[in-house]
């Protein structure tokens, strides 16, 4: 049944009934008077046809001039001011009308449910900043006001105080710098500084600088290489130093005893390479993946980062990997390892095309 006259329908035929059922009832009680009036079955069933006919013509224009009204009225509170409205096009088809609205409040659904998102999103990014400039605040406030407060005179113990102190201080100024430097990146102010350089030869100097952070936190540390040749590639090399840094490092935090941390490069094409972190570590749930990236984000709401830096190591990654314009990739199983990949354009064809 078509929904434009559905209603008018529903109320003609029913309209319809009770007529017939008056009439029943009437007949019934003076038969003998109306016996003559009803001897022909044809005249009742024209009766009805007309009434039902009648009905159904008089019901519908009265709701759509009801809902073209309303809509009018409607679409004068919507349309910005000094558009005129169109009644020519109203009064074509309700049902275009309908369909219009009906897709308006879809997509007014939609854009609250996404503002939805963006203010609990903001409601947790403020709990996290005010959590995480919380610790290192209370820890500064704590040692000061017990140097002050207590009178301490011995020079070692001021001195073991003020280091503490201090370290609070780093980590405010880490968290501060990290934020400043996301903030860059999603405005467009940063810019990176392009060049072509040997990763393979970067892959091999950060290694050796975390070879001792790594046998501290209990990790092997190494990397796979297919070959001793250069893998030239265009990025910043201080940025991309900072991505693999803060993935190899991240891999520490969540490592475990004897575990395993190994970077790889795989040649996806002669434009692009993978670079790859693989660990063999607790790994992460599959529902916190999404998230992954997110500034503050921890998947451990309980554990505390003892191990130092901002929390936002993971999405300056995001960022730098982004502003290059290539892509980043997370899969993990838990009590399996995670894998951080991101791709690189790389200038190897170029290098090892022979001159002209």
């Amino acid at each position: 049944m078509n929904q434009r006259y559905s209603a008018a329908l529903q109320l003609s035929l029913l309209i319809v009934v009770v007529f017939s059922l008056i009439v029943s009832v009437v007949f019934y009680f003076y038969r003998g008077t109306l016996a003559p009036l009803f001897e022909g079955i044809v005249y009742v069933i024209i009766c009805q046809l007309c009434l039902f006919f009648f009905s159904f013509v008089l019901i519908q224009k009265r709701i759509e001039n009801f809902i073209l009204t309303k809509v009018k009225s409607l679409y004068q509170d919507l349309l910005p001011t000094g558009i005129p409205l169109n009644e020519d096009s109203l009064q074509k088809d309700v049902i275009s009308i309908t369909q219009s609205l009906q897709k308006f409040a879809k997509e007014s659904k939609l854009e609250i449910e996404l503002l939805k998102d963006k203010e609990n999103y903001r409601r947790e990014f403020i709990g996290n900043l005010a959590h995480e400039l919380k610790t290192p605040l209370f820890t500064v406030q704590g040692f000061i006001l017990t140097l002050l407060d207590n009178n301490v005179t011995d020079e070692k113990t001021i001195k073991k105080y003020l280091k503490k102190a201090a370290s609070g201080v780093d980590r405010l100024g880490f968290i501060i710098k990290d934020l400043d430097l996301i903030t860059q990146f999603e405005t467009g102010v940063n810019t990176l500084n392009v060049e072509q350089f040997d990763i393979a030869t970067l892959i091999k100097d950060i290694v050796e600088m975390l070879e001792i952070q790594a046998k501290k936190s209990g990790i092997n540390l190494q990397y796979n290489l297919v070959s001793d040749s250069p893998i030239i590639v265009s990025g910043d090399i201080e940025r991309i130093t900072q991505v693999l840094t803060n993935l190899v490092v991240n891999s520490f935090k969540y490592g475990v005893e004897n575990g395993t941390t190994e970077i790889e490069i795989n040649e996806l094409s002669d434009a692009k390479i993978l670079v790859r972190v693989i660990d063999n570590g607790k790994g992460i749930a599959e529902e916190h993946l999404p998230r992954l990236f997110e500034r503050f984000y921890r998947v451990d709401k309980t554990r505390n980062r003892n191990e130092g830096g901002s929390g936002l190591g993971l999405s300056i990654v995001k960022h730098i990997i982004e502003a290059h314009n290539e892509k980043i990739f997370v899969e993990s199983t838990p009590l399996v390892g995670s894998e951080f990949s991101f791709t690189l354009e790389s200038q190897q064809k170029e290098r090892t095309k022979p001159p002209s």
